[in-house]
């Protein structure tokens, strides 16, 4: 039985993303007031956003949008002219192969071909696939040994990869390759049982340009010489909310962060604003390859300030190790001791832990110097030589 797909209305669209926006809940607890799917409140978030804009440019964009209809109308059309022709021709080739005996048809089947797939070879020569992948398959008794050998391990350890099965099935007697024990059991559609991932906070888009690490034997020696970001997340009863910060890697002070309800292009950008405002320009700012940092309006604003932009190597987050480092302190010294009920108590506690980290606690990696003092010290040092 089929389900009506609800629509709501644009007003009570702006109504959740305003009252998402306003900060005091979770994407979770605001979805869970108006009985929504968080993605669709995600999303909803994302196009309020990315289209506020219109509100102040409607004529210019309506003007654009009946151009670009009317270009669209035109390719469409192409399109349907082109399709007509492709399907008169498609039928005459199909009635030509149709007719063709069993032996004939089976051998124009070519299974390396990557434009047509098999299934669809099938389909156009009225042939039935099944003949075609149909091979007599006997299983010898050695191998179905070993199959109930690997079942019985999976069954009693479900969380052994197949490099531990078959250090297993070595010590219970039997001679078999790691290879063929990787392939076993994914014939037997064995997977292994790992307890549940951790919440992404980097996710890479194909489509955005990736550039290259630069802090590789980079000696760092300077307050504003290196700087680096990253996002992570926090648990709450609710939901999760997001934190991201800017670091200074000479100091380890942090310059910026924002905790958000939402992990968007939108706290990035927010983030790097506060600090290229209150401490001017790095001459190198470092991220991961996520997808809010590899987006045009993240890169356009560092470009913007002739600033060099470097990032992590796929999976290697200790390429930013800095930024790394605070977050554990921040974890261990502050979040993990505590039972925040509500996003307005996190923010506060981060206000004040911030506060002692940049001021007040000493560092191991700074000779026990304060992070605030490392960085005061040394853009003095700076001016110093400039006048």
């Amino acid at each position: 039985m089929s389900t009506k797909q609800t629509k709501y209305s644009a007003d009570f669209k702006t109504k959740v993303v305003l009252e998402l926006l306003e900060g005091d809940l979770t994407l979770n607890q605001v979805s869970t007031k108006y009985s929504l799917p968080p993605k669709s409140v995600r999303n909803w978030k994302k196009s309020f956003l990315e289209n506020a804009y219109l509100a102040f440019n409607i004529d210019k964009e309506a003007m654009k949008n009946r151009e670009k209809l009317a270009l669209k109308q035109k390719e469409i059309n192409e399109l349907h002219r082109q399709l007509g022709k492709r399907t008169a021709e498609l039928e005459w080739a199909s009635k030509k192969l149709s007719s063709l005996d069993y032996n004939a048809k089976k051998v124009l089947i070519e299974s390396k071909l990557e434009e047509i797939s098999i299934i669809r070879q099938c389909e156009l020569c009225n042939f039935n696939r099944s003949n075609y992948y149909y091979k007599e398959m006997q299983i010898n008794d050695e191998k179905l040994a070993i199959l109930r050998a690997i079942d019985a391990i999976y069954t009693e350890i479900p969380f052994y990869g197949y490099r531990k099965v078959h250090k297993k099935l070595l010590e219970d007697g039997h001679v078999i390759g790691i290879n063929r024990v990787r392939n076993y059991m994914k014939e037997l559609g064995l997977k292994v049982i790992y307890p549940t991932s951790k919440i992404k906070t980097t996710i890479a888009h194909p489509a955005h340009k990736k550039y290259p690490y630069l802090l590789r034997d980079l000696e760092i020696i300077r307050a504003n010489q290196v700087w680096s970001t990253d996002i992570t997340y926090l648990k709450i009863p609710g939901g999760f909310i997001y934190l991201a910060a800017i670091i200074d890697w000479h100091s380890k002070k942090i310059l910026s962060y924002k905790i958000s309800n939402t992990m968007d292009s939108k706290l990035v950008i927010e983030v790097l604003t506060e600090a290229l405002n209150n401490y001017g320009t790095p001459e190198i700012f470092n991220t991961d390859q996520g997808s809010q940092y590899t987006s045009s309006d993240h890169t356009d604003l560092l470009l913007k300030h002739d600033i060099k932009i470097s990032m992590d190597g796929k999976g290697r987050a200790t390429d930013n190790i800095a930024i790394e480092r605070f977050w554990r302190s921040a974890k261990y010294e502050n979040i993990y001791i505590q039972e925040f009920k509500t996003i307005k108590e996190i923010k506060c506690s981060m206000n004040e832990y911030i506060s002692f980290y940049n001021n007040n606690r000493f560092h191991q990696t700074l000779n026990y110097q304060k992070p605030a003092d490392v960085y005061n010290n040394s853009i003095a040092e700076q001016l110093r030589r400039v006048a």
